[in-house]
């Protein structure tokens, strides 16, 4: 949160896997608790009320040299319930901005499955103040950003950050995003395939 170095972190640049190498966890580096960039983007991020998610550190560099501050990234993995705690405290309304290619959407999904639902559990919330009034925490709003097929975040804006502010702005919303993608992951031309497709889409509804 200091902006302290803690681990290193390296990208490919031949399109080899995996795309992102990090340093090994130790005591003080654990990217499952890791945001990157979040020191930088915290304040951007409260003042705008909104916060914006993506995959890798590059991604997260180009949002911030192009003047989109609001942006922290996941290190490379689906977001995890210790940084979707860090996120929560800050602001209500949220995009994420994944790849697009199948890993991203699989990341996108995981997270909301476990992580996200964090979230989903606590927003109505209701606590006594120091002066006993009764404070409601503000529902959590997540959308999805749309990229383009075979675009990142960091290729996208550097070669048109305009597309990345229209795409940002024109996030949708998380089932408009997520009915369709676990659909083309699943057969449902067959009961059990439309069975499964339920049993994934259930209990991200509930939450």
């Amino acid at each position: 949160k200091r902006g302290a170095v803690t681990g290193f972190g390296a990208r490919t640049l031949d399109g080899s896997m995996p795309k992102y190498i990090n340093t090994p966890s130790t005591p003080i580096f654990d990217k499952r608790s890791t945001l990157y960039g979040l020191h930088l983007a915290s304040e951007s991020i409260r003042n705008e009320g909104t916060g914006v998610v993506v995959e890798g550190y590059m991604d997260a560099i180009a949002c911030h040299q192009f003047g989109y501050t609001n942006v922290v990234a996941s290190m490379g993995t689906a977001v995890t319930q210790q940084q979707v705690s860090q996120l929560k405290s800050i602001a209500n309304n949220f995009v994420l901005a994944l790849d697009p290619d199948e890993a991203g959407q699989e990341a996108t999904i995981r997270s909301l499955e476990s992580s996200w639902q964090v979230i989903g559990r606590q927003r109505t919330s209701v606590q006594y103040s120091s002066v006993g009034i009764l404070q409601h925490r503000e529902p959590v709003v997540l959308k999805v950003a749309a990229l383009p097929n075979g675009r990142d975040p960091d290729s996208l804006i550097r070669d048109d950050h305009e597309e990345w502010r229209r795409l940002i702005k024109e996030a949708v919303p998380l089932m408009d995003f997520l009915i369709p993608a676990v659909a083309a992951r699943i057969d449902t031309g067959t009961g059990v395939g439309k069975q499964k497709v339920v049993e994934t889409l259930v209990p991200i509804i509930a939450s």
